[in-house]
């Protein structure tokens, strides 16, 4: 008798109860605020919204080959012709016609990356990313250049936190500045930062919030130098993520606001996106082989009435 069910009731159904009680409790269960995840650096709080908005746009024809020697150790060869803008008064954009060629070295590895940029015009551009523990990186950005006081150093020591992340910046010019930002729940994070420019006598003081799920991010930023920028994204497919930005000076009240779109398919990434001052941008990466891709871009600015194309080819 001991595998007998009385009538009227089945496994079946005790087991349905069981299942809708697990995620009845999984709803209401609270978060761990012990084991809350690692934020994003301060720096990249709007990264989703500028990888879509802010493309590297350009005018003119733009070459790039990398020609990998071993795992580790590769060169690069890139040619830009287009036209450059200079500083005018008028309304109108005021182009000279330039051609650049550069020279590159990288090396990559598991706790290091050395990338150095030798152009034409005199410039030298050097990148140092080093990871001195699993929880401390070194960052170093240098350009050296014949124009006075225009070559700059930058120092930065990044630390990952459990569930936060500092930095300290250390710049020529008596720059220093220091961020931190801090996971206060499993989807949201806030943070704050400060800098002193001791050659042009200038302090300010930040501060920041972000929340992101599967399916959004949104970031604000305020700062006592007068910007206040606001960016989100939604993602409304695996493909497809549109994107919103908002940049508000209210020291001189300029503001500028942009929405646009991300485009992912299979072999291209199209962009795009129409900005408050009606210029209207566009940018195409299509990959025509393994190794190769074909870029375009564009930019309309009927109110300046100026209009960029450009069209490049990577290899590599």
């Amino acid at each position: 008798m001991a595998g007998f069910v009385p009538p009227g009731t089945t496994l079946l159904g005790n087991e349905a109860t069981s299942e809708a009680a697990k995620k009845i409790n999984e709803v209401h269960k609270k978060a761990d605020y012990l084991n809350l995840p690692c934020p994003i650096p301060y720096e990249e709080l709007h990264r989703e919204a500028l990888m879509s908005l802010k493309p590297e746009y350009f005018e003119g024809m733009r070459f790039d080959f990398t020609k990998g020697l071993n795992q580790k150790f590769s060169l690069s060869h890139s040619v830009m012709m287009g036209p450059m803008e200079i500083p005018s008064q008028s309304s109108e954009a005021i182009k000279i016609p330039t051609a650049h060629y550069e020279f590159g070295a990288n090396f990559i590895d598991q706790k290091t990356m050395l990338i150095g940029r030798v152009l034409t015009d005199g410039r030298v551009n050097a990148r140092v990313k080093c990871d001195l523990t699993d929880d401390l990186a070194l960052k170093a950005n240098a350009q050296l250049t014949n124009e006075p006081h225009m070559s700059h150093v930058m120092l930065n020591f990044d630390y990952k936190g459990k569930d936060y992340r500092s930095q300290l910046q250390l710049g020529n010019g008596a720059l220093f500045g220091a961020s931190y930002i801090q996971s206060v729940t499993p989807h949201m994070s806030l943070g704050a930062e400060v800098f002193w420019a001791g050659q042009h006598r200038k302090s300010g003081v930040g501060y920041a919030g972000r929340y992101e799920t599967d399916k959004m991010v949104a970031a604000g930023q305020v700062a006592s130098t007068g910007l206040m920028a606001l960016s989100y994204v939604q993602k409304v497919s695996e493909k497809v993520s549109l994107a919103t930005d908002f940049m508000y000076n209210y020291l001189s009240k300029d503001v500028t606001a942009s929405v646009g779109y991300d485009y992912a398919l299979r072999q291209a990434r199209l962009r795009g996106k129409i900005d408050s001052n009606g210029c209207t941008s566009a940018f195409l990466e299509e990959r025509l082989n393994m190794g190769l891709n074909f870029v375009l871009s564009a930019e309309l600015d009927h109110k300046k009435k100026d209009y960029k194309f450009g069209f490049g080819l990577t290899v590599g």
